[in-house]
């Protein structure tokens, strides 16, 4: 039976940090549930004091190149994916910057796709000075992938701004048989990754978001105000659908890979970042909740500070009740609030501005809010990643 944490603790528990800043490779099971490019300083930053966070990632982006590929091969997102796993490279070892700068680069959006094809013919061949700065056996893996992308790239597929991290990890998603696992497990390995990065699910799906004033969207890409104009309507609904030509609402579940890793967890973190793109948008595949609602550990959510254009006219204590709602959404029962959230960490400043009112409704609920100094001193936008760690490692 899972019960409610009550353990106290020292919050930041220098003692604790110290131990885990000594012996990352013995660090905790962290666990985020994310997307996007909102955690990658945090991630980098971790690997200091853990080698073994888990980094949950949603697959669904329709924007960008990440389109290009996702229409061509019908198959998840991988841009976030080969973010975060390079975000928790070791950059220590011989051979992961020139491998960090190959993974980032993009092809040029004013060239033509013959040109582009002979920078990636080039790569293929061993004749680019950024393959040859990387080492074996990552070289010919990298080499081995990107031929496979171009022998079974269509004709019409444009290479305009495409990411070659990207098409190296869709050419091995191709030659594994259409499973991703392997590809990830290979360059994490290669690359000295210290953490695990695994997508939600490995469907090809998508985002709808249902907005208060009856619009539907569709894509993420529409939805989240980077490359569209942002929403003017909070959304009421999100869920998943086979492709971009349909609003047909579906359901899938998670795999048993997937929930032992969540099993595993010392610490679930729901944290900055779009809210629904990354975080509820993780929550959609049925089990998660049910998952997180088995494991005894402390469960925090961390809202954003600045603005979030999927959270449009959405208050604290709203933020709160949707993520719950779409915990208990993937449970197959419902099962207790406290079971799937515990604690709240908020920047004592942002705390302030909040109404008594929320607040109130907040602790009803069974939530404790943990507000402490977390803004950066030096980007007063952001949150400090340092003080933000020293925090998660104290609550284990």
């Amino acid at each position: 039976m899972t019960t409610t944490i009550t353990r106290t603790v020292n919050l930041p528990d220098p003692v604790r940090i110290s131990r885990f800043r000594k012996a990352p490779e013995l660090g905790p099971k962290i666990l985020f549930f994310s997307g996007g490019t909102a955690l990658k300083k945090l991630s980098q930053t971790i690997i200091h004091y853990t080698h073994n966070s888990i980094h949950i990632i949603t697959p669904f982006d329709s924007g960008g190149s990440s389109a290009e590929i996702r229409k061509a091969y019908q198959m998840l997102a991988v841009g976030d994916i080969r973010n975060r796993i390079m975000a928790l490279a070791d950059q220590s070892v011989q051979g992961n910057p020139d491998i960090y700068e190959l993974f980032s680069y993009r092809l040029p959006k004013d060239a033509e796709n013959k040109e582009l094809l002979y920078i990636l013919n080039n790569m293929i061949l061993n004749k680019s000075p950024m393959i040859n700065k990387i080492h074996n056996p990552m070289r010919k893996i990298i080499r081995n992938h990107l031929s496979y992308f171009l022998a079974n790239m269509p004709n019409d597929f444009n290479l305009k701004g495409a990411n070659i991290g990207n098409l190296i990890l869709t050419g091995g998603f191709l030659n594994n048989h259409r499973h991703i696992d392997p590809v990830i497990y290979i360059f994490s390995k290669l690359v000295e990754a210290k953490g695990v990065v695994r997508p939600i699910i490995s469907n090809y799906l998508h985002l709808v978001a249902e907005l208060e004033n009856g619009e539907t969207i569709v894509g993420q890409h529409n939805f989240t105000g980077k490359e569209t104009n942002p929403i003017n309507s909070p959304i009421k609904s999100l869920y998943l659908t086979k492709n971009t030509g349909t609003q047909e609402r579906i359901e899938v579940e998670i795999r048993d890979k997937t929930i032992n890793l969540i099993h595993d967890a010392e610490l679930i973190v729901y944290p900055m970042g779009s809210f629904y793109s990354s975080i509820i948008a993780n929550l959609l595949p049925k089990g998660v909740g049910q998952a997180i609602s088995k494991n005894n550990s402390p469960k925090i959510y961390i809202p954003n500070i600045g603005n979030d254009p999927e959270q449009f006219g959405q208050s604290l204590s709203a933020s709160v009740q949707t993520l719950l709602h779409y915990l208990q959404k993937s449970c197959y029962q419902q099962v207790p609030n406290n079971h799937l959230l515990n604690y709240i960490l908020i920047d004592n400043s942002i705390l302030k501005q909040v109404q008594y009112e929320e607040i109130d409704k907040i602790n009803q609920w069974g939530i404790k809010i943990l507000s402490p100094d977390l803004i950066d001193n030096q980007r007063r936008d952001y949150l400090d990643e340092t003080r933000i760690i020293d925090i998660l490692l104290s609550l284990i």
